[in-house]
């Protein structure tokens, strides 16, 4: 499985129509509606805006698209196609038309609008997949620096601190270095 490393964009024009085509990565459906969200207040005269996503979840892989009030399949299928040929994991495409006057058939949507998903998906660099955890930990001040160094040699990231008579943090750590964490700070 592969993961989605930079976000991208690409845009292309067919028979007078635009496309414009964003990559982003979203860890959940709620990072999926809000990528959507933020896409579509850019380009708030668009005619439609087809998406597809897929999803690790703990009850397996989620994918999902839409085809935007185009004919069934010619929108967010091709997207989705794409997706899936390349393996890709908690990744969302959105594209957006605006609608030219020429209709492209249903060949040439899913052409269109599967060509433009590619090509943003091209602009974005990937990587392997690491399935990452959420943990909430307390340590004392002292501690801190080290931990932070050491988390981000085993390519975790702190996600929250909140200080206090101890620094309560949230952190995101690649789920084969539990046992680092478990062995070094205890049960989180």
């Amino acid at each position: 499985m592969q993961r989605i490393l930079t976000s991208a964009h690409a845009e292309q024009t067919i028979n007078k129509s635009r496309f414009i085509a964003a990559v982003d990565y979203c860890e959940n459906e709620r990072a999926v509606a809000a990528a959507l969200r933020k896409l579509a207040s850019q380009h708030q005269g668009a005619s439609h805006l087809a998406y597809a996503f897929r999803l690790k979840t703990e009850q397996g892989i989620v994918q999902r698209f839409s085809d935007a009030g185009e004919p069934s399949g010619t929108a967010g299928k091709p997207i989705l196609q794409f997706l899936e040929g390349r393996d890709l994991i908690n990744v969302c495409v959105g594209v957006i038309r605006y609608y030219g006057g020429i209709n492209l058939g249903t060949g040439g949507l899913a052409r269109a609008y599967g060509g433009t998903a590619k090509m943003a998906l091209e602009a974005a660099s990937t990587g392997p997949f690491v399935e990452m955890r959420q943990y909430r930990l307390q340590l004392s001040y002292n501690k801190l620096d080290q931990f932070v160094r050491e988390l981000q040699q085993r390519h975790g990231e702190v996600r929250d601190k909140q200080f206090g008579e101890y620094v309560q943090l949230e952190i995101s750590l690649p789920l084969s270095e539990e046992e680092w964490l478990i062995g070094r700070y205890g049960t989180p």
